[in-house]
This record gives C-alpha cells, structure tokens and sequence, in this order.
C-alpha cells in the first residue's frame, strides 16, 4: 500500500491518499513510457510532404532529340529526373506516421510516470485547485512554491485553473480525460487534483 500526501489549495497538508497501486522504482518501465512518448509524437506528424515524379509531371511525350548523332546523353523524355524540371526521384509522398499504442501498453506508461514522480519528490496532489482564471496568480503560485515546470491537471475538463495556465511559458493544463504520458514526462513537476489522481490510480487497479 503506497501513502500520498494531499494538499489544500493554500499548499497545506491536510491528509493522505491510500492506494493499492505500487509506486516504486521498479514499477518504472522506461521502454514502454519510451515508445509511448514516440508514438505520441508519431501520431502528431501531418504527412502530407508530396512531390511529383516523372510520370506526374506535365509534359515530356516526345523524345526530345533523336537517339544518335547529336553526342549528347540519350533522353527519352524533357521530365526525366535528370533533366532541369522534370520529376523527382524517390521523392517523399503522403503517408501515415501513425503508431498504435494498445491499452495495456497505456495503462503500463501512466503507472510509470506517477511512480517515477511520486518517488523524485514531484508529484503535488492538491485537494481542489482554486483559480480565479488570471494567467498571473496562476504563475504565481506555482512559481511561489517552485513548481514550474509543471503540468497541471484538473478533474473538470472546464476547470478555471485550465484557462489560468494556457498562456504559462513553463506549463500546461489538461483535464484527466486527456492526460497524456508524453506531457508528463515533457515538465518536470505533475501538479493533480485528489480526484484526478484517483481516476487515474483506479484504471491501474
């Protein structure tokens, strides 16, 4: 059974969260959090980089000079590849970079990327976090406690502390629904709600 300490949104202690879930260094699986962090920044790659090869470009149905005596190179066409505007050759054309990433596999990389910051010292439970929306009492609080940089995460997708952090250099915001390893593992401290933490500790039960 692992213990969490649990703040108020004054940055007080106020109690501890008991969970069945092992946070420990061994339950830290660098490969999967690895190729989940590839595969996120795989699935964000457009792939639409596209040229045209010689059967592509307009043009070239004549031989553009007959095939002997003139002493130059034999051509068969004006859009050969060799040939100052003509096509490319082996060059890229639309494809999906996407990468799957089962659920086992997911489950697998947040259990790694709590544990890791529970044991670094990063991981910051608040009970509820106020904001009043200013992107600059976010800054300062997080600052003030030394918590930048930091994703912070809500229970409520349309949480205030959501708008607060949007324009933060050193911060993001996202809801539970979303949390995203690759984010995690991209700042440095993990600052979650009681009630976040809980949903995701209750999908790795």
């Amino acid at each position: 059974m692992t213990e969490i300490s649990v703040l108020n949104s004054r940055f007080e202690a106020t109690g501890k969260i008991k969970t069945e879930v092992e946070l420990i260094p061994e339950k830290v699986n660098i490969p999967v959090v690895h190729q989940i962090v590839k595969a996120t920044l795989a699935n964000r790659r457009q792939g639409n980089a596209c040229t045209k090869n010689r059967a592509n470009v307009r043009g070239g149905g004549k031989k553009p000079y007959k095939q002997k005596g003139t002493g130059r190179a034999r051509q068969g066409s004006i859009r050969s590849p060799l040939l100052v505007g003509g096509g490319v050759a082996f060059g890229p054309t639309p494809r999906d970079f996407s990468q799957k990433v089962n659920k086992k596999m997911t489950l697998s990389g947040i259990h790694s990327v709590i544990a890791d910051k529970f044991q670094a010292g990063k991981l910051t439970v608040i009970e509820k976090l106020e904001s009043d929306g200013k992107t600059k009492s976010m800054h300062e609080l997080l600052n003030g406690k030394g918590l930048l940089p930091a994703l912070v995460v809500t229970a409520d997708k349309n949480s205030p502390a959501l708008r607060a952090v949007r324009n933060l250099q050193w911060a993001k915001g996202q809801a539970v629904d979303g949390f995203s390893v690759y984010e995690a593992v991209k700042f440095e401290n993990l600052v979650i709600e009681k009630e976040a933490l809980e949903n995701l500790l209750q999908r790795l039960v």
